[in-house]
């Protein structure tokens, strides 16, 4: 495994951090609890000491998994990442979209990241994680009906409490990052990056890399679509949410399918998976700090680990880049 200092702090985390979305089951159809803490330990043997999460994941499932799985390890060899701002239990702030938990039940998620509610939900978050205190709190979704330095000023007072080790930001834009940068020392982006969704090369990552500030990259396998194990006609369970993604459309099914056959034999030369090809390239790409990677069982955790048993030549990602390149998608 490698390690990564985000940003100019001293929080250094695994190039490979265990993503703990798929492990709460919310919106992937369900999942196995033990499954997903036997998940996380087996990927922490393998040198992952890094766990992002986030309480909307599962309504606090996803959390208490986590909890359930590091309890046994030293608390200052893993580094907790999770997230504040969604709301299930609280009709303020700005509407998200209509869900359901894992039991079925209709849920509203509000985007809300007013000062009371981070302070509540950074309690509940440490309850639910057995821990005293957070590596990196993250504002899940920007919140149009909160100044953004409310809710970075409300950070801060936990940092200065040492509830909270440092402050991150998901899914915010370059212009939203300097605002938050006024009120607190911001350290990490958390946003959506992978072979097929490159949106944030034009301005995002320059604006990250000229200001010293990590780039966490989720969804770098794009949900699994870029593993090579989602074929045309692929039955997803009920709930689950790639189903109604445009990446999963059939025609983008079958042409991200033939782009990596092209790449597959530098995979099979190296004797990894393609998905362990991708994670590679993605944390090799400028301003990438670390890349997520979910996992629902020990297998999966091992396989995303082992991805950095690899290096990449500059002709290899030069020919994986022109292979990207032909790519189109409807």
């Amino acid at each position: 495994m490698e390690y990564r200092k985000l940003g100019e702090s001293d929080l250094e985390v695994s190039v490979i951090t265990f993503g703990a979305w798929a492990a709460g089951g919310w919106m992937w159809g369900g999942t196995e609890r033990s499954d997903s803490v036997k998940a996380i330990q087996a990927s922490y043997e393998e040198g992952v000491t890094s766990i992002d999460t986030a309480p909307i994941y599962g309504q606090g499932f996803s959390e208490e998994i986590v909890g359930e799985a590091i309890k046994s390890i030293p608390r200052d060899r893993v580094q907790i990442l999770t997230k504040y701002g969604m709301r299930w239990d609280l009709k303020k702030g700005d509407f998200g979209f209509k869900s359901e938990n894992n039991q079925g039940e209709a849920i509203d998620v509000y985007k809300y990241a007013g000062k009371e509610s981070i302070i509540k939900e950074c309690e509940d978050s440490l309850r639910r994680l057995g821990t005293d205190y957070i590596d990196l709190y993250q504002i899940h979704w920007p919140d149009i009906t909160t100044p953004i330095e409310e809710s970075m000023e409300a950070v801060q007072t936990l940092i200065q409490q040492g509830k909270v080790r440092y402050a991150g930001v998901c899914n915010y834009d370059e212009m939203q990052m300097e605002e938050a940068m006024k009120s607190v020392d911001l350290i990490s982006n958390q946003v959506p990056y992978s072979m097929v969704n490159r949106g944030i090369e034009e301005v995002v990552v320059p604006f990250a890399l000229s200001h010293k500030k990590s780039i966490i990259a989720y969804s770098p396998l794009e949900r699994g679509l870029l593993t090579g194990k989602i074929k045309p006609g692929h039955q997803f369970a009920p709930g689950d949410h790639r189903a109604d993604l445009k990446y999963y459309q059939p025609d983008n099914i079958i042409a991200v399918n033939a782009f990596l056959e092209k790449i597959k034999p530098i995979a099979d030369e190296k004797g990894i998976s393609v998905g362990q090809l991708v994670l590679r390239w993605t944390v090799d790409k400028p301003g990438i700090t670390i890349a997520l990677a979910g996992a629902r069982n020990a297998e999966q955790a091992v396989q995303n680990a082992r991805a950095l048993n690899v290096k990449l030549s500059v002709d290899e990602m030069s020919f994986i880049n022109s292979r990207l390149d032909e790519l189109e998608l409807v």
